[in-house]
């Protein structure tokens, strides 16, 4: 499966971002390096939409608030994690723009902030905090193999594609392998599981070759699904970054690499 949708030259790049840890908010390493210089590389956006792998909903909502709160959704971190504050200003037009592409699927919320999924990644792109910034959740009614919720995701994501061109940046944060059952927190560095590698290089294929229909049922024809996709929180978010790429549209990947064995923190770049 591949939706046709426009590729204008004047569309914003969109971004899936695999953030991991909170601690990479406050480490200078090769992937928070990445980070920074594409905040020297992409075009200046209108706004930014995270859609975060940590605002699971009933339902689909973005935030429609002009101040958004940064929400510290973890625990047992360092303390200066938690006097970190991203005072970016919120997007409530743009948001609301969304809700009238979902024909009012997505609705708006007035309480969420920008939880790590959003200000762990962009401290490092756009460390001002001078752009404006919304979140969207995932709606985790759909967040069993069956019946075909990414295919749902995927096809709620097509429909917000034209944000690409009002000047919104689409970020999806979250891991295309992410399983904290088996993480080694002790070493950032450790050699990756061979079941990781596996599904990270199968999704790379994937994606290179522009096969959404794999990204999609890739609980079929490898058995390294179960333990890279434990649940689908932190994968749906670059299905999301997926469904609003046009046919043959570049994709380069930003970072490649693991962290803490079982973390993939693959990034990409559309457009």
């Amino acid at each position: 499966m591949i939706l046709e949708s426009s590729n204008k030259s004047e569309t914003m790049p969109a971004l899936f971002i695999g953030h991991g840890s909170p601690m990479n908010t406050v480490k200078d390493n090769e992937f928070t390096k990445s980070l920074a210089n594409l905040g020297r590389t992409l075009p200046k956006p209108k706004a930014i939409m995270v859609v975060s792998a940590h605002w699971l909903t009933q339902g689909t909502y973005v935030t429609c608030t002009r101040k958004p709160q940064t929400i510290h959704d973890f625990y047992g971190f360092p303390e200066e994690l938690y006097t970190i504050d991203y005072p970016s200003p919120g997007a409530p037009d743009c948001a609301r723009m969304v809700t009238k592409l979902s024909n009012g699927q997505i609705r708006c919320d007035n309480d969420w902030g920008l939880d790590h999924a959003s200000w762990a990644v962009l401290r490092h792109i756009y460390p001002e905090a001078d752009i404006p910034v919304f979140e969207m959740s995932l709606d985790y009614s759909f967040n069993e193999w069956q019946p075909k919720p990414l295919e749902y995701h995927y096809k709620l994501a097509y429909r917000l594609r034209e944000l690409r061109t009002k000047g919104v940046l689409i970020i999806g944060s979250g891991n295309i392998v992410h399983n904290l059952r088996v993480v080694d927190f002790k070493h950032d560095d450790a050699e990756p599981y061979d079941w990781a590698v596996e599904f990270d290089e199968k999704v790379r294929s994937d994606l290179i070759r522009e096969n959404h229909e794999a990204l999609l049922n890739c609980e079929k024809g490898c058995k390294a699904t179960p333990y890279a996709v434990p649940t689908l929180d932190h994968y749906l978010p670059m299905i999301y970054v997926v469904a609003t790429r046009a046919k043959n549209e570049p994709l380069a990947f930003t970072y490649e690499g693991f962290q803490n064995r079982s973390v993939s923190m693959r990034c990409f770049r559309i457009g």
